[in-house]
């Protein structure tokens, strides 16, 4: 019993032996298909042929113009045809490709070499030529659109660096730096950042003087180095060329005109800033809060308290829990406070206190939380946040 099926098991090999010995060896091919224009095809396929109706192999080309496979090793046709192009009819070929047992073959279709171009009738040779010239152009178009595009990323990074200014020098100086000399560095850092995005900016304005955010970022850095006259000049140009726009842009709109208002608050032009910051709430509202803080801070920085309180009281009616706005509006408040003769005592304006406990409540430890207490504690009014003084020295 145990001889048969050792002699089944043997047979059963032998019979398998010839079938493996019959594989053969394969070639590997690759190339790419590059269309009459000079671009990749990308789609299309390409066909191994020993003769009409003799496909041996057939290759997908992908969206790359690239094709890969393998085939028999030989002499073939290779083929291109297009998606549509009949079994009997061909786009392109090369004769005499080689297929090599273990090897790559490249092969490229490049259709736009000089020979298949000729070979093409007039009209069509007259179209190709139109439309290289097109895709010269977006090709052009498309390297200035990437250039403008890393200058728009830098100069982002130059204002936000900018912004930064006051950590950056006193890290750069060190802990024993005093607060004048970091002050100066601040400065310096500032006026480095700001030159170096008006220069790239004032470059891309003249290459494409039709893109609004170039301008507008312009005008960001001129008011960085507070050239005011030039930064209004910029922001308008930006909202004139977005009011023509066929896609206008709302963020651009509500980066210009708070820009705009920006710079009118630094010149002390109360109405026109007012106004510019409207508009900008009304382009772009999702950013209102931000313009309307930002309104409240310049005016602030500019001692302009009338103007300081109105704008806080806008941001805090679209941000009612932003606490840094009701510290804003008492700051503007309580230069109209007055001394009560008989108690000399602070007589807080009204919506004053009001405001300073607003803050208390939202931010009782927040970095203006002893400043709003002290003025409440010198008016005699009652807190009633969480708000806890710091153990006295």
């Amino acid at each position: 019993m145990k001889r048969t099926l050792a002699i089944w098991l043997t047979l059963v090999a032998l019979a398998v032996a010839p079938v493996l010995a019959q594989e053969k060896p394969m070639g590997k091919i690759h190339g790419k298909v590059t269309n009459p224009v000079g671009t990749a095809q990308g789609s299309g396929t390409v066909s191994l042929s020993n003769g009409p109706g003799e496909d041996k192999a057939t290759f997908p080309v992908d969206a790359n113009g690239e094709y890969s496979g393998e085939a028999p090793p030989g002499s073939y046709t290779l083929i291109f045809r297009q998606t549509d192009t009949p079994k009997d009819k061909q786009v392109d070929r090369f004769d005499n490709v080689k297929i090599v047992a273990g090897q790559t073959t490249e092969q490229d279709v490049d259709m736009s070499r000089p020979e298949f171009i000729k070979a093409l009738p007039p009209e069509v040779q007259k179209q190709l030529e139109e439309t290289k010239a097109k895709n010269s152009q977006a090709l052009k178009a498309n390297e200035v659109i990437k250039r403008l595009n890393a200058d728009l990323k830098q100069v982002s990074t130059d204002i936000h660096d900018a912004d930064g200014a006051a950590a950056a020098a006193a890290q750069q100086l060190g802990a024993g730096a005093n607060k004048q000399a970091i002050d100066a560095k601040a400065q310096e850092i500032k006026t480095q950042k700001y030159t170096d995005a008006e220069t790239l900016m004032k470059q891309d304005t003249a290459a494409k003087p039709d893109a609004s955010i170039l301008w507008s970022r312009l005008g960001q850095a001129q008011i960085g180095l507070k050239n005011y006259d030039d930064a209004i000049t910029s922001f308008k140009k930006a909202l004139d060329l977005e009011a023509t726009s066929k896609k206008p842009n709302a963020e651009v709109q509500g980066l210009s005109q708070s820009g705009l208002g920006e710079a009118y608050a630094r010149q002390g032009k109360v109405p026109e800033a007012n106004e510019a910051y409207d508009a900008a709430a009304k382009a772009f509202p999702t950013s209102a809060p931000l313009y309307y803080k930002n309104q409240a801070v310049i005016f602030f920085q500019t001692g302009n308290a009338t103007a300081q309180v109105a704008a806080a009281d806008k941001a805090i009616a679209v941000d009612p829990n932003n606490a840094l706005l009701y510290y804003l509006k008492g700051q503007g408040l309580v230069g109209n406070a007055t001394i009560d003769p008989k108690t000399n005592k602070i007589v807080l304006p009204p919506g004053c206190a009001e405001a300073y406990q607003k803050y208390l409540d939202l931010a009782p430890t927040g970095p203006y939380a002893a400043d709003a207490k002290g003025i409440l504690d010198q008016a005699s009014q009652k807190i009633t946040s969480t708000y806890k003084a710091g153990k006295k020295s």
